[in-house]
């Protein structure tokens, strides 16, 4: 006879109890890896529909693991998205709004634009409890020396401070905010060979040392692909001389690269016997952008906007025998509980600034309860909130957009006029979540036309999304 939906769900969280209190009995905090990619599309991943690019390795993931299909993060443009993602809080309560490129409003400094010194990172949190933290990749949060990752918590730091660098070595002169960084030192430009490569050749060393010292550990590896400059190997490309595209031809094999690299990395834990013990986080940092071939599927809109197709993500969890496997979860999670979920499953009770995330691990075998009752965005001159299955955006002069995502998911319809009562409603649970934050500390690098232009609902197709970056 078939189990009962009460008998899985039970047998679920008997399974993730157990798994979890013997953890703490035999002091086995498990490794946790956050894997974020860089820019790339929704529907750019096989498991979420593309069948242009073979994904295996991310495809393993989700088959091993849960899978969400509203994974939302925080912003839809890189900085604060991971400002969010690494200190668990929104990043507006810090002023964090926009990418650190504008100019800094009255009272701040260019030297202020980073995220607040007076905020825990995830790597600061896991510190208090044992962990060896490593950063890798793309930082972006932040160009001066306080707000370097080795003063944010981070152990060691193989990266580049800026929001981008090319992939391969500048053959012209570049600035420090654009090199590669071993810890504190600069590696020359003639020794980068392949950024994505490069990166998770840090993660393999870095997995191996840790495993033979058997010490937990906490990996933030942030890829910048598939961001711009897009730049591939030859041997990538060849793979997909059939894409009629130049553009997208090179798009898809930087993502092939990085699944392969992930692959590595999956490879390297089950060789160190470090496999069942480790959570890995996959997700990207916001929705496809306007400069890139990305594809966001039927999802409107894209990096930059309000939109399901600036905010939504691939968002992928995998722990054995805690995380279920095979799993789709279909209820809203977000970046910000990677932070709470995190200092969960590593024994990190101690309270500091509240939290705006959640342990997910206690939700998933619950069919009953719900991650996040509301979520909130607010860049510039827009903002969103979503309850449920309901949406709503502000933005500046344009009249309010309304959406029912169980029954529209690519908002094409705005029931703005025909439910004024729930506007209402949303528009005050914005209101009142804008009454917790400060202004931003620094304004974004386009204006508000840009903003309001891209949130008409006369602005349609891929076409006219790229026109507004």
């Amino acid at each position: 006879m078939e189990m009962s939906f009460f008998k899985k769900w039970l047998i679920t969280s008997m399974m993730i109890y157990f798994t979890m209190t013997l953890s703490a009995q035999t002091n086995q905090k498990p490794n946790i890896i956050v894997i974020l990619s860089d820019d790339a599309g929704y529907a750019d991943l096989e498991p979420y529909g593309n069948n242009e690019v073979p994904t295996p390795y991310i495809n393993s993931l989700a088959k091993e693991g849960t899978l969400f299909t509203r994974g939302y993060v925080s912003a839809s443009v890189c900085a604060p998205s991971r400002a969010g993602l690494l200190t668990g809080r929104y990043q507006q309560r810090f002023g964090f709004e926009n990418n650190p490129t504008g100019e800094p409003i009255n009272g701040y400094t260019k030297e202020d634009m980073g995220v607040d010194l007076e905020e825990k990172t995830i790597a600061d949190r896991l510190k208090e409890v044992g962990y060896n933290t490593l950063a890798i990749g793309k930082w972006h949060l932040g160009n001066e020396d306080k707000f370097f990752p080795l003063k944010r918590g981070f152990d060691e730091f193989y990266g580049f401070k800026e929001g981008h660098r090319d992939f391969f070595s500048y053959k012209e002169e570049r600035d420090d905010n654009h090199a590669l960084y071993d810890n504190d030192n600069i590696i020359p430009e003639d020794e980068i060979t392949y950024l994505t490569d490069m990166f998770t050749n840090k993660a393999i060393r870095y997995i191996n040392e840790r495993a033979q010292k058997k010490e937990p550990f906490f990996m933030y590896l942030a890829y910048n692909c598939v961001h711009t400059p897009l730049q591939a190997k030859q041997e990538d490309l060849n793979k997909f001389s059939n894409v009629e595209s130049e553009g997208r031809q090179t798009y898809d094999a930087m993502l092939s690269n990085m699944d392969t690299n992930i692959g590595r990395v999956l490879k390297t834990l089950k060789e160190d016997g470090i496999d069942d013990n480790t959570l890995i986080i996959f997700l990207n940092d916001n929705g496809g952008a306007t400069t890139n071939y990305s594809d966001n599927g039927q999802l409107r809109g894209m990096k930059g906007s309000m939109w399901e197709g600036g905010v939504r993500v691939g968002y992928i969890m995998r722990w054995p025998g805690v995380v279920e496997a095979g799993k789709v979860y279909n209820k809203s999670v977000s970046s910000l509980d990677i932070m709470a979920t995190s200092l969960a499953v590593a024994g990190n009770n101690k309270q500091y600034k509240p939290l705006d995330g959640v342990n997910l691990i206690e939700y998933l075998g619950d069919p009953i309860k719900t991650p996040h009752e509301e979520l909130f965005w607010k860049r510039g001159a827009a903002a969103a909130v979503q309850s449920h299955d309901w949406k709503l955006i502000r933005v500046d002069t344009n009249p309010p957009l309304l959406f029912n995502l169980g029954i529209d998911e690519s908002e094409q319809v705005n029931l703005a006029e025909g439910y004024p009562e729930k506007v209402k409603e949303l528009m005050k649970k914005l209101s009142d979540w804008e009454k917790e934050l400060p202004p931003a500390r620094w304004k974004g690098a386009y204006g508000p036309r840009n903003t309001i232009i891209k949130h008409k609902m006369s602005t349609v197709g891929r076409d006219m999304e790229r026109m507004y970056p």
